[in-house]
């Protein structure tokens, strides 16, 4: 079997599984989940743990009550490390975190595969940070599960949205896209920029930028989704580096959200 080993343990969060699995169950602790019906999406925010943690955190917090619903991940987030036109799923057989491995769901991968704007490469996702942050907490609050991992690049929209309709499916499948908002803007500047990208995206708004979230394509393919336009969604947490972990002057922004 093949397997994707970690990337950025140690750096964007424990490398020890036991420190690791200590710090996710503090950031669970301390939130409380959104009552209501099983999430059917997420959107949670990418950097290391001491920044964004808590805001993904609240996130996760909703699937505790579901936890034995979800059976598959389906994972989008944006390419950091290597340029990509369209979207890439790996060849492996297996992702790996310090909490142990994950199975890929080879069958829903194959079914996309021939997709237009899907390749297969190992190498948008050896290094790529945006989904790897997530398996901890996927692994934390949810049961046995499969993973189906997509690296989003320079893609049309349209494209984006008929790979996310081809595996979105039942209740037992969750879709979570992996983004941060706004980068680098003071603190209140950047508050005022990611207030208005939340409203676009409860709005629906599919005609997001780089300048707006990392993931912009992603998003944009998820608002363009005909599952999408069936769900509600819901602003969870908005907040930004300045308020955790780093200072005011050049700060990046996240938000959760949930869909169902």
């Amino acid at each position: 079997m093949t397997v994707r080993k970690p990337a950025v343990a140690d750096m964007f969060y424990e490398g020890d599984s036991d420190r690791l699995a200590l710090h996710i169950n503090a950031l669970m602790g301390a939130v409380t989940g959104e009552a209501g019906r099983a999430p059917r999406g997420l959107i949670v925010p990418h950097a290391g743990y001491v920044y964004s943690g808590q805001t993904a955190a609240r996130a996760y917090s909703c699937l505790l009550p579901h936890r034995n619903t979800i059976e598959r991940v389906v994972l989008l987030g944006p390419a950091h490390r290597v340029y990509l036109r369209g979207m890439a799923v790996p060849s492996v057989d297996a992702f790996a975190t310090p909490l142990g491995e994950i199975p890929l769901d080879r069958a829903c991968i194959e079914q996309i595969v021939d997709m237009p704007g899907v390749c297969v490469s190992d190498e948008a996702h050896r290094a790529e940070h945006s989904l790897e942050v997530q398996l901890p907490f996927l692994q934390t609050v949810l049961g046995t599960f499969s993973l189906v991992p997509v690296v989003v690049g320079d893609c049309d929209p349209d494209r984006v949205a008929a790979v996310v309709d081809a595996l979105w499916d039942g209740p037992e499948t969750l879709l979570v896209v992996s983004t941060d908002l706004s980068h680098f803007h003071g603190y209140e500047e950047a508050r005022r920029l990611d207030s208005r990208t939340c409203s676009r995206l409860l709005a629906r708004d599919s005609t997001l930028t780089g300048e707006d979230a990392c993931g912009a394509h992603a998003l944009n393919g998820l608002m363009r989704s005909r599952h999408c336009g069936r769900l509600a969604i819901d602003l969870l947490d908005l907040c930004n580096s300045g308020d955790t972990a780093g200072d005011k002057s050049r700060v990046v922004g996240y938000g959760a959200f949930v869909l169902h």
